[in-house]
């Protein structure tokens, strides 16, 4: 017996001596959004820690399905990072329970997230809620699809089962195959949101998918398919136009999704619980924003947040007046959106406003070429929607002049030109924005 006892007490010392080295496997650890953990993590991570080694960063997979551990040096001591890539909603369950030092999620935080986390930090602070790059949720047919755009609604109910066969929607006579994102996505929580918003559900017909790659590559070979993915996903698949109320119908472009005026854009987050990361963390926050940091965004086929300018292409809608307005002037690939009310600035305007300031500086210009036009949702009253928008765009102003930009121009356009729908939060917080025009 005596024996046994002992037996059994070196096992449970070699347990608790090996539990800490297990805890603490890897230096940094990365969980959630298989949107941005199947290779934009990876990618940022990489270009991180090549900064700091002068040894080649190696990648290894771990044996579970979408993770991977990346392993360099850092003062000539080894270091390694884990990606764990199993969606959105694991990436919140592992903080919550300190087993990942970052949360990577391909949609905002949720209220009921917020509470559960508000002892360690407040995740809605820009300390702690981070915008890495922006995303298009692409909408995929197989390339001899005929069709080339759906509203918003069409969509909803062509997933929901509610619309079955193609002919329906002009396209050949055959039944709808529907494929989509699993449960525990960021993609499927924005798809549903976004799309089915509350008034539909998917239908039960539907094949589910872990990974946006597969995803596409199945729809690609499926003539009667529909699905949805991140853009950087597409692939061999074809896109299709997403119209937003009475909005004009857009396809995941460069310059649509990078200002957000794409109706089913989205953000893709690091969240950190506030500073209390450590300086790996913290050093890791600053190199994704920074420019080297969002090239690699690029790279990786989502869209940076590096500000750049494009010659506008006018549509049939857009009226003479808003033409001469802008007609010296380039669009600039930033929209400035607002957290609360109608003035203050979102954690990503913050910090789109120092991007601004550098693309000034890099381009030879000032602020006096800057041209800014705020944008307000419909209205019963035009003054009101016109006085609304004035203050938008005084309010990025006012934030670029405390940056010492001081801004020759700004005004408003009321309720006209909106990108989505009108209503809501959803429409107060895409039609309500300031577009950023530079002289060309």
């Amino acid at each position: 017996m005596y024996t046994a006892y002992r037996r059994l007490f070196s096992q449970i010392c070699l347990i608790l001596a090996v539990a800490p080295s297990l805890a603490t496997a890897h230096d940094l650890e990365i969980h959630g959004s298989n949107t941005i953990g199947a290779t934009l993590a990876p990618m940022l991570m990489t270009g991180f820690l090549q900064q700091r080694s002068t040894e080649t960063i190696t990648a290894t997979e771990t044996g579970d399905q979408n993770e991977v551990v990346l392993s360099g040096t850092r003062d000539g001591e080894p270091l390694s990072v884990l990606v764990a890539a199993h969606g959105t909603s694991t990436g919140f369950t592992s903080m919550a329970a300190n087993q990942a030092d970052i949360w990577a999620a391909s949609r905002r935080i949720k209220p009921g997230e917020v509470a559960a986390m508000s002892s360690r930090a407040d995740m809605t602070d820009e300390q702690s809620e981070h915008v890495i790059a922006i995303d298009g949720l692409a909408i995929l047919v197989h390339p001899s699809n005929p069709l080339e755009q759906l509203s918003i609604e069409t969509l909803a109910r062509i997933f929901a089962g509610e619309i079955t066969n193609w002919s329906l929607v002009g396209g050949s006579d055959q039944p709808i195959a529907i494929y989509a994102r699993d449960e525990r996505s960021g993609t499927w929580d924005t798809f549903k949101e976004l799309v089915l918003a509350g008034r539909y559900t998917l239908t039960s017909s539907a094949r589910r998918y872990e990974s946006n790659d597969k995803l596409s590559d199945d729809v690609s070979s499926d003539p009667a398919a529909i699905g949805f993915a991140g853009f950087s996903s597409v692939r061999s698949s074809k896109l299709l136009a997403i119209a937003d109320g009475n909005a004009p119908a857009l396809k995941p472009s460069k310059l649509s999704v990078a200002t957000e005026d794409y109706p089913l854009s989205r953000r893709l987050y690091l969240y950190t619980p506030g500073v209390t990361g450590g300086p790996l963390v913290q050093a890791f926050i600053e190199y994704v924003q920074s420019q080297p940091g969002q090239d690699i965004v690029a790279q990786s086929g989502f869209f940076s947040q590096n500000p750049f300018a494009v010659e506008p292409a006018y549509d049939a809608g857009v009226p003479e007046s808003f033409k001469r307005l802008t007609e010296r002037y380039n669009r600039l690939s930033v929209n400035i959106r607002f957290a609360e009310g109608r003035t203050q600035l979102d954690n990503k305007a913050k910090r789109d406003l120092l991007r601004i300031q550098h693309y000034l500086q890099q381009s030879g210009k000032t602020g006096k070429d800057l041209m800014l036009i705020g944008f307000a949702d419909q209205q019963t009253d035009e003054l009101r929607a016109q006085m609304i928008s004035e203050l938008r765009a005084l309010s990025v102003s006012k934030s670029l002049r405390d940056l010492d930009i001081p801004v020759a121009g700004h005004t408003g356009y009321g309720h006209y030109m909106p990108v989505g729908s009108a209503g809501g939060d959803a429409g107060e917080q895409r039609n309500g924005r300031v577009e950023l025009w530079v002289r060309r």
